[in-house]
């Protein structure tokens, strides 16, 4: 996201595009150039964090011992290269000035690592691809005796398993694109994966990520996959875990049918995985075809006049479907992936990923209104929501993209880190199939009062779209180990009370960090999100990697829903036993020193 104006500063002031309406593909398309960083400037603490903000979530330059500004690490392990390096997350709300840095060779070097952390009272940090909004890697302005330790260099080795069942073992750094790549070489593919390809395996674990995908009507699950999270296809993995008989941290392997590695599955930070195997099935051919020509209030209407271009009746006709919504407009991005063994007529084959190019750069019209908009000009924020949507329409016409089909992977990633940078809060709505339409209708009503009242008072605290997905749960036979146990911090774990709750509704509100009113705007949508979605009918969690916890000025802050709300939520329905706080008692019995902490988990996590 760039901040500079436009050269004609007020050239956008007259630019009122409708929505779909094209645009210049020229300009639709044109990159903000990014200042590069300086190796001095990285150097000194105080300008780095500052500085970082022009090259968004990227690592900066590796500052050596010889030239850092603080002591090196004590007696750190003889044959393993230590060096600082700032970093960002995806949004740059959360700025981390150089911090000691280390990046293991191989999973024994992890336990090197991890001992050494003990032996001298540090704390050790897990690092893929920071591609997250939430403090669970650290929270902004983090310092101290921590050492960040990057899986991506090194520990990123796939091996395929064919047979029956197919799987695959795969390191924690390996990004998924490169993962789905070697699955797609050898004939494999996942059903639900994260859009953006740079996440890390560890990273997409850890916070139970997923894609958007239920059974359509008449859809049988196909051997190897889920409708549930990544997480949910784990059949064993292994990690860097302390033994009171070695008096030592180790490596150990847990199996799906181990009860300790429910923790494991999506364990918020508070482990270190150094590798996971998998199950897989067969790869498949995908349609994905683009619209924005249905009106939101139709897309989005009460179920007693939902028709057949509702939400549901799409996810019924095809099970997989995505909206991005951009407020004051009448129309989304639309998107309906459809299982298709044979190219359609119509259809344009891809042979790679990242195919909407015209939604991953910032153009130099979208900076010039971002700065407008942060600069307190919040009043053109109707027109700059329409310049998003003109954007989609023209760009979808201009690719050619409208209709695509391909391997699956080549239809669902499609989000680069060029892409505008916003902030975003996220909930997984649990909920009966049944209930789809009246769960996004009931939000998309709230949203569009909500909005409209903020502007009827001349504040506009969202800019961004909100984004709809919607997935199975994790239904743990479907990685095929007997007696698998179901990942307990996951928001896709099912509810043994409320057995019609087979769905969950994935909700994003999106907006450019530090939009005004944007903090108060979050925390009424969270608390209205939580009063709605209750008792019989429905229930919320948080989506992890995203922004939740609002106390009016800032996320992951409010005392009651961090301390009381969210463990609920994951006691609510479930054993005891078997709950938030058997999950909590496991990953401190496995880190008793809690060397795998920050400030953040120690208080949200205790």
């Amino acid at each position: 996201m760039g901040s500079s104006r436009h050269p004609d500063q007020h050239q956008h002031d007259q630019r009122h595009p409708e929505p779909g309406a094209p645009e210049d593909p020229a300009g639709s398309l044109a990159e903000v150039v990014r200042t590069p960083l300086s190796r001095r400037t990285l150097i000194g603490a105080a300008g780095a964090a500052a500085a970082l903000t022009a090259v968004s979530w990227s690592p900066a330059f590796r500052v050596a011992p010889a030239e850092a500004a603080s002591a090196a690490p004590p007696d750190f392990p003889a044959g393993l290269t230590v060096y600082q390096q700032a970093w960002s997350n995806w949004s740059g709300e959360i700025v981390v000035s150089p911090l000691w840095t280390c990046s293991p060779s191989s999973p024994d070097d992890v336990v090197t690592l991890a001992n050494w952390a003990y032996a001298q009272g540090w704390k050790i940090r897990a690092r893929g691809k920071g591609h997250g909004w939430s403090p669970l890697l650290e929270p902004n302005g983090a310092s101290g005796n921590i050492l960040m330790v990057d899986t991506t260099e090194n520990l990123t080795a796939v091996t395929v398993h064919s047979g029956s069942p197919a799987s695959v073992t795969a390191q924690a750094g390996v990004t998924m694109l490169n993962l789905l790549t070697d699955l797609e070489n050898a004939g494999y593919g996942l059903t639900n994966t994260p859009a953006p390809g740079d996440l890390t395996l560890g990273g997409v674990l850890a916070i139970d990520g997923h894609g958007s995908s239920v059974p359509a009507a008449g859809e049988t699950l196909a051997a190897g996959h889920t409708f549930g999270s990544v997480s949910n296809l784990v059949t064993s993995l292994t990690a860097v875990v302390w033994s009171a008989s070695a008096n030592a941290y180790v490596l150990q392997t847990f199996s799906r049918s181990d009860p300790d590695i429910a923790a494991f599955l999506v364990h918020l930070g508070r482990a270190f995985i150094t590798s996971a195997t998998l199950t897989v099935g067969p790869n498949v051919r995908m349609r994905c075809q683009s619209t924005y020509t249905t009106n939101v209030a139709t897309l989005f209407a009460p179920p007693a006049s939902a028709g057949s271009n509702s939400y549901a009746a799409l996810v019924n006709q095809t099970g997989r479907v995505e909206t991005i919504w951009f407020p004051f407009t009448t129309v989304p991005w639309l998107k309906v992936w459809s299982v298709s063994p044979n190219k359609p007529f119509f259809s344009v084959e891809v042979n790679s990923p990242f195919n909407y190019s015209f939604a991953d750069s910032v153009t130099t019209t979208e900076s010039g209104y971002i700065a407008d908009i942060l600069n307190g000009d919040v009043g053109i924020t109707p027109t700059f929501e329409n310049l998003e949507m003109s954007i989609v329409g023209s760009g979808l016409i201009v690719t050619g993209t409208w209709d695509i089909w391909g391997w699956a992977k080549n239809t669902q990633l499609y989000v680069l880190p060029s892409t505008l940078q916003v902030t975003a809060n996220g909930y997984a709505i649990l909920c009966a199939r049944a209930n789809l339409q009246r769960v996004v209708s009931e939000f998309y009503t709230y949203l569009n009062n909500a909005l409209n009242a903020y502007a009827a008072n001349g504040q506009y605290p969202m800019n961004g779209p909100w984004e709809v997905r919607v997935t199975g749960l994790d239904n743990p036979g479907d990685c095929g180990v007997a007696g698998a146990v179901q990942p307990q911090l996951s928001a896709l774990r099912p509810r043994p009370d409320e057995p019609a709750w087979d769905t969950a509704v994935w909700m994003d509100v999106l907006t450019v960090p530090g939009t005004p009113q944007s903090q108060q705007f979050y925390r009424e949508t969270e608390q209205w999100v939580l009063s709605n979605y209750t008792g019989s009918y429905a229930a919320v969690r948080p989506e992890w990697s995203k922004g939740w916890g609002y106390s009016g000025t800032a996320g992951w802050s409010d005392p009651t829903i961090l301390g009381t709300t969210i463990p609920n939520a994951y006691r609510a329905g479930q054993a005891v036993g078997d709950n938030w706080d058997t999950a909590l008692a496991t990953l401190d019995r496995y880190d008793p020193a809690r060397i795998y902490s920050n400030t953040f988990l120690d208080g949200f996590l205790p």
